[in-house]
């Protein structure tokens, strides 16, 4: 399963910039739906498209490996 690590990232920009930045903010300057990044948002996952990754790894400054983590299912 893929998680999305958009919780932490929003986190440390929001540290780093001394301000809170919420989803809306993000949906308004990447162009990701704001029902997109709540379900990203969510622990289970969410299936999204690579320009929406794309769109967040330049908003974040980051690379995929810090916006999107593999973790195996439990069998």
């Amino acid at each position: 399963m893929l998680r999305f690590k958009l919780k932490e990232l929003l986190a440390e920009k929001s540290f780093r910039e001394g301000r809170k930045i919420t989803l809306e903010e993000v949906a308004k300057l990447t162009g990701v739906n704001r029902a997109t990044l709540s379900k990203m948002n969510n622990p289970l996952g969410h299936n999204t498209t690579t320009n929406n990754l794309d769109a967040l790894c330049k908003f974040f400054d980051c690379q995929i490996g810090e916006l999107v983590e593999f973790v195996p299912d439990d069998k």
